[in-house]
């Protein structure tokens, strides 16, 4: 044992505190690298986290079965292997952003590709791009372990030890790189700022290795102390349940991880930042039950796994119960209602590791591999099975079934001392599954869900809206017509064909029909392009046109896969402009794939609204800096300051409003005039429309305010807008207390 024991635990905190770190922000990043290469959907989603966790899950279970032998055979310290393995994730920060560029140029080589095979290939080349350093991640807490039962043979709670600086260090990497870090220096920046930490952490690990060999017959004694009798054997019954308990936790938490991000959107509201503060709950209560388990292990007080199985079946319903609509609508309520779960399991997780390996590298990495497999399939479930068959609510209340059932006494090691929590927990179930409600189940109309989101239709006549997962994506109105209308009457040439990015309510898609023309529309929700009966009469017949094509795809990944080039692209992307994931149909990448799919004199259209957050001069420039032609048309009535922005690679001529309502077919000007107010013409309904353009403009001069793939500067405001207005508050606050009398 080092002389020193506080520094030498010390050490240990920060360098797993740190790897933690890394840890998060690597997922965060490269989560949303994959969508930008392979397409914004949920089997990209479900397949990075799967891997992620598939990558945790083996190198955990290879190190702790291998440790033990490599270390007595090259005569080392593990810490050695901790440190390699720390400098090959820190090698993968550069690796990956390549791998998945290369994977992507793979596919496009393929040519076209129906969706099965696309996501298949996909999902390939994201397997061979994350999983190698996912694997070097799952290995640290079997390596790291090793290295503390070399220096303390009689520490019995490494894992519970590492696991809480783990998951500290994660809830600091979610923050600074949600909060900070993308917003000031981009993805590759934070990947930078990544892996420096994490050859720092191999330099300090190869530092403390060289002060620390490991003689060969010290390796000989160790393994004998590894391998010695444990308190409880690896086959036995309690062993056996506290292992299928860990599968369980792993399975439900990420599992309602997911329901969680469904269900809470439409208070969260559609944000990168609305995952960030989930995720960020997540961990802060992980870290919490983990820290009180900590002391309760100095203290001599642990509770019974019975007892916090009770608690996990009461708390797991609390997002049903205290999350209803009716009466709780506010963000801080809303991520409450996670809080006691995610403590629990914070709780019950590292107790169950502990219990099981007694500090045996060997067991925990099995135990952990056990619990991260559960992580694996518990998101797959969530996505394929759970939500688009039981929905929100229900889907939670399943999940939260296994913890009430083993509440009540089944087996002999498992008896509770009294019936007062099962009893209690069965109450909530059912008061969860008759009397509460979520928003799905509020919302009066038709309820659709998929694999992507849950999709409300209701209303009657032009008051029907549209709802994807809680929030209202556009209504019937006569603005979107005219994203199909005004940059087709202002072609120079006869169109033939014209594609449409987001189908919506689909009435830019109608409107394209209007013309005669091939119209395709790119839709990423399946429920959504079902949707579209609901709103129009005439969908079926419409559809029934060879024509008419509706794709179930990423817009994005659409454009580039297919080689068909059309005279008008059109794009409503989803509101408000920082939403998540919005950016990838907004940046100069996306403008670059739009201009290779437009004919000579082809046009392309794009709806933007304006908002809060100084986005409006970060968009100006990424399509200026892509179009040398862009033309600005307001809207009429002007909604939260819409405009169309058309833009083309050749002059663009505005005719007189009379030209441009003559180049309208009888069917499209039949179209426009649908929802005019009796009485009006259609040259004088349309006309606002078709004027008052302008040339855009640059905002700004400075060439950072953009939007590019690795900048999405709408979607991370907070550094620039709430940061400065909390510096204020807190300035004025100062002020004030300054100014107050003293005495």
């Amino acid at each position: 044992m080092p002389k020193n024991k506080f520094l030498f635990f010390l050490a240990m905190f920060i360098m797993f505190f740190c790897s933690g770190f890394c840890g998060l922000l690597y997922q965060i990043v490269w989560m949303r690298l994959a969508y930008a290469t392979y397409g914004v959907n949920t089997p990209v989603l479900s397949v990075v986290i799967s891997v992620f966790m598939m990558g945790l899950a083996l190198g955990s279970w290879l190190a702790g079965i291998t440790v033990s032998g490599i270390v007595g055979k090259l005569k080392i310290a593990s810490i050695f292997l901790y440190a390699l393995a720390e400098l090959l994730i820190g090698v993968g920060a550069f690796a990956v952003p390549k791998l998945f560029a290369l994977g992507g140029d793979v596919l496009l080589k393929l040519g076209e590709m129906d969706s099965f095979s696309y996501l298949l290939a996909s999902a390939i080349c994201i397997v061979i791009s994350i999983l190698p350093w996912c694997i070097f991640m799952g290995m640290t807490f079997p390596l790291m372990m090793s290295y503390v039962k070399e220096t303390a043979p009689s520490n019995t709670t490494s894992f519970s030890f590492l696991y809480v600086a783990n998951v500290l260090g994660a809830l600091v990497g979610t923050f600074l790189t949600v909060i900070a870090f993308i917003e000031l220096f981009g993805f590759s920046g934070a990947l930078i700022i990544g892996a420096a930490i994490n050859f720092s952490i191999a330099f300090i690990g190869f530092f403390l290795g060289w002060f620390s060999p490991l003689p060969k017959a010290k390796a000989t004694a160790l393994k004998k102390v590894r391998l010695g009798p444990q308190k409880l054997p690896l086959g036995s019954p309690t062993t056996q349940f506290m292992v299928s308990l860990l599968f369980l936790t792993g399975f439900c938490s990420m599992a309602m991880e997911v329901v969680w991000t469904r269900a809470f959107i439409p208070i969260l509201k559609n944000e990168v930042y609305s995952f960030g503060m989930i995720l960020f709950t997540y961990l802060l209560s992980t870290w919490l039950g983990s820290t009180v388990y900590r002391k309760g292990l100095a203290n001599g007080k642990i509770y019974s796994n019975e007892v916090l199985l009770a608690w996990l079946a009461i708390s797991g319903l609390f997002p049903v119960v205290l999350s209803d609509p009716r009466c709780n609508k506010y963000v801080l309520g809303i991520l409450f209602t996670i809080v006691p779960f995610c403590a629990l399991l914070g709780y019950l997780t590292p107790k169950l590791v502990d219990d099981v390996s007694r500090g045996n590298p060997e067991k925990a990495g099995k135990a952990y591999a056990v619990n991260v497999i559960g992580c694996i399939l518990g998101p797959l479930f969530a996505s394929y099975l759970f939500l688009p068959w039981l929905g929100v609510k229900l889907s939670l209340a399943f999940l939260t079934l296994p913890f009430l059932i083993l509440t009540f006494p089944r087996r002999k090691f498992l008896v509770p001392r009294g019936m007062a929590l099962p009893v209690t927990a069965t109450a909530l179930m059912l008061f969860a599954v008759f009397i509460s409600q979520s928003y799905e189940t509020l919302e009066k109309g038709i309820t659709r869900r998929d694999y992507t989101a849950t999709v409300i239709n209701n209303g009657e006549g032009r008051d029907r809206m549209l709802f994807v997962n809680g929030i209202r994506m556009t209504c019937l109105v006569t603005t979107t017509k005219f994203m199909a209308h005004l940059p087709l009457c202002l072609l120079d040439h006869k169109p033939e064909n014209a594609l449409t990015i987001c189908l919506g309510m689909g009435g830019t898609f109608r409107s394209l029909l209007t013309w005669g023309i091939k119209a395709t529309a790119v839709e990423l929700t399946p429920s959504v392009r079902d949707s579209f009966g609901f709103f129009f009469s005439d969908a079926e017949k419409l559809l029934k046109d060879p024509r008419a094509k509706i794709i179930i795809d990423d817009g994005r990944r659409y454009l580039k896969r297919t080689n068909e080039l059309y005279d008008v692209i059109t794009v409503d992307p989803p509101p408000p402009p920082q939403a998540a994931g919005c950016s990838l149909l907004m940046s100069k990448e996306f403008f670059g794939a739009v201009k290779s799919h437009l004919k000579k004199g082809g046009i392309f259209q794009i709806w933007y609204y304006g908002d809060p957050y100084f986005t409006d001069n970060a968009f100006y420039r990424a399509i200026l800096e892509s179009f040398p032609y862009v033309k600005v048309f307001p809207s009429d009535p002007p909604q939260i300051g819409g405009r169309y922005f058309i833009a083309s690679m050749e002059p663009i001529q505005v005719p007189p409003v009379a030209e441009l309502i003559a180049k309208l077919p009888p069917a499209a000007q039949a179209d426009i005039m649908e929802w005019a107010p009796p009485g009006q013409n259609l040259e004088s309904y349309a006309s606002p429309y078709f004027k008052g353009s302008y040339d855009a403009k640059f905002g700004s001069t400075d060439e950072n305010v953009n939007i590019t793939d690795d900048c999405p500067y709408n979607e991370y405001y907070f550094m620039r807008f709430y940061l400065p207005r909390l510096t204020s508050w807190i300035m004025e606050r100062m002020r004030w207390l300054r100014s107050q009398p003293r005495g």
